[in-house]
């Protein structure tokens, strides 16, 4: 068995990562909350959720924030679809605050016309992308 596999995180902008890694952990949508992958791992196919992906190259693990897409897991090769990824350099800290305070504000209303189910998503973006530019 191989000791690194590839994995590719992609948007429909640009590729964001191609490197050979030891690990990866992986936000799942719906109810399977996050996969933890290492080489030779089974095939699967996933829709990709909200959260915090991380994966360790030469020992050193390293972040992004994602949410949406899809995810091919390989025994060899890992390929993250995403419709949103965010590198920790592109997060704008007080951005992700500010927008963490809004959704808190939407979901503790009691409003009858708030979707909260869309706050609730906005709540866990915001949170994915302040865990990941924190150091």
């Amino acid at each position: 068995m191989a000791a690194t596999f590839e994995i590719e995180i992609a948007t429909p902008e640009r590729l964001l990562v191609k490197e050979q890694v030891t690990e990866a952990q992986i936000p799942c949508g719906g109810a399977s909350g996050e996969i933890g992958v290492l080489p030779g791992h089974a095939p699967l196919l996933s829709e990709l959720g909200i959260g915090q992906l991380s994966y360790v190259i030469n020992g050193e693990r390293r972040k992004l924030a994602v949410a949406g897409g899809v995810l091919e897991v390989l025994p060899e090769h890992v390929r993250v679809l995403a419709m949103v990824a965010e590198m920790p350099a592109d997060i704008d800290l007080a951005r992700a605050q500010a927008a963490e305070k809004r959704a808190m504000e939407r979901l503790a209303s009691v409003q009858q016309n708030i979707d909260s189910a869309r706050a609730l998503n906005a709540l866990k973006r915001a949170q994915a992308r302040l865990a990941v530019s924190q150091k």
